[in-house]
């Protein structure tokens, strides 16, 4: 599992109010990326993104708080994780258009 996280440093904020962030890739470019949902699966939080430059794909990072609020994300490690990350999205997805009916 990877120690290293992803700091999503103010700076890197597009818009507070569109949720938008700036990360880091691995090969050293930067991608921006639309938050679309914070939610937690078994006491972690994690976000669930899409690119701002278009296409449906939606990434899932760990997400953290320093002790000072500081944000940042970490990759998920194993496909267990991943799966229940993906069952939760879907579930808060199911559940928000339910009430968007009532």
């Amino acid at each position: 599992m990877s120690e290293e996280r992803i700091p999503v440093v103010d700076d890197d904020v597009i818009d507070p109010e569109e949720m938008f962030i700036r990360v880091e890739l691995e090969d050293g470019s930067f991608e921006e990326f639309q938050i679309m949902k914070i939610f937690e699966v078994g006491g972690q939080d994690y976000i669930a993104v899409c690119p701002v430059d278009g296409g449906e794909d939606v990434y899932f990072y760990r997400h953290f708080e320093d002790e000072e609020g500081n944000p940042s994300i970490d990759n998920i490690e194993t496909d267990e994780e991943f799966e229940a990350v993906i069952d939760r999205f879907d579930e808060i997805l199911d559940e928000e258009e339910f009430d968007e009916m009532g």
